[in-house]
């Protein structure tokens, strides 16, 4: 790794102080949430955040669009959302100079560097697939043209868990496209309370930019450089490898309670986020830890769990945090 890669990730890690300090100045509590949108960012990644409505995942992600200086939407998914009302459509328009008319691409909200969706799974697979291909491919296209959306490019798309009725939940293959699966939980008794004084009072919270786009693809090109051991390496893809039934070396509760495992796309995402939680953490190198830290949240939405497990109340997060404990 050259010494200028080097520079710059040891700048990482004051910028993360930076950016960490500002959000809390709006968000209370949230840290570890905070970190793993950070790590997603900085991975060049997507998100699936599950949560109850009211846990202000909004504001959040708005507070950190102002703090890295991003261009922020939200987009609300609904049943009658159709594709262009995402990623823009041909409008017909006229030149006043001749009166001659013609089409004019008028661009949708996904051309943002941060995107809310909000429900994804509220709206029908077509207009899912719309999003999906964006975040696939960092272009949109329409009629006969192409237009490259402004890299960094991060999607949230939330889900809620409570209402399940006349959904159309992501299939699999899907799912797979988002690096992590996010749980954002209830704030403890101290930190509700101190979310009620913030937001019932007179106070103006503001924050300061920390970072602009131009940085942040800085950091997310030398984070790539980063080299990993080769035990490492080998327990990233060992893990992963784990959670397949099909697998002559999968452990027994995985052939039990799992009907279908991960594939490679998860392991090379264990290895990429580790080495950018590494970086954040001023380290030159990931370690086994760090796989393990961010195991849960790469591989829970890549697990899917048999009848056996969900007869016994278990989830896929609870079977990887097992298999964690059985895995040397």
């Amino acid at each position: 790794m050259d010494q200028n890669n080097v520079e710059i990730l040891e700048s990482l890690a004051d910028a993360r102080k930076k950016i960490t300090n500002e959000i809390g100045k709006v968000i209370v509590g949230q840290d570890s949430v905070i970190e793993k949108f950070l790590i997603a960012l900085f991975s060049n990644g997507h998100c699936l955040l599950e949560g109850v409505p009211g846990l202000a995942k909004t504001l959040l992600v708005s507070t950190m669009s102002r703090v890295l200086n991003l261009k922020f939407n939200r987009i609300q998914f609904t049943p009658d959302l159709m594709p262009s009302d995402i990623t823009g459509t041909d409008i017909l328009a006229e030149n006043k100079a001749d009166g001659k008319r013609y089409f004019e691409y008028i661009k949708g909200p996904i051309f943002a560097n941060i995107i809310l969706a909000d429900e994804i799974n509220r709206t029908p697979p077509k207009t899912q697939s719309a999003l999906l291909e964006a975040m696939q491919e960092n272009m949109v296209t329409a009629g006969n043209k192409t237009y490259k959306l402004e890299q960094p490019f991060l999607v949230l798309a939330t889900q809620n868990p409570i209402e399940q009725e006349g959904t159309y939940p992501l299939p699999e293959a899907q799912l797979d496209r988002f690096m992590f699966k996010i749980f954002i939980d209830y704030p403890s008794h101290d930190e509700e309370i101190e979310i009620v004084k913030q937001t019932t009072g007179n106070r103006l919270l503001d924050v300061k930019q920390v970072l602009d786009s131009d940085r942040i693809i800085q950091f997310q090109q030398a984070v790539r450089s980063l080299p990993v051991s080769e035990h490492v390496l080998e327990y990233a893809v060992k893990l992963a490898r784990s959670t397949r039934p099909g697998d002559p070396n999968a452990p027994d509760l995985i052939r039990k309670w799992v009907n279908w495992g991960a594939g490679p796309r998860a392991s090379q995402y264990l290895i990429l986020a580790a080495k950018t939680r590494a970086a954040l953490q001023n380290r030159l190198t990931p370690a086994e830890e760090d796989i393990k830290s961010i195991a849960d949240i790469v591989l829970q939405h890549r697990v899917l769990v048999s009848f056996a497990a969900e007869a016994e109340g278990l989830k896929s997060v609870d079977v990887i945090n097992k298999l964690l404990s059985q895995l040397n």
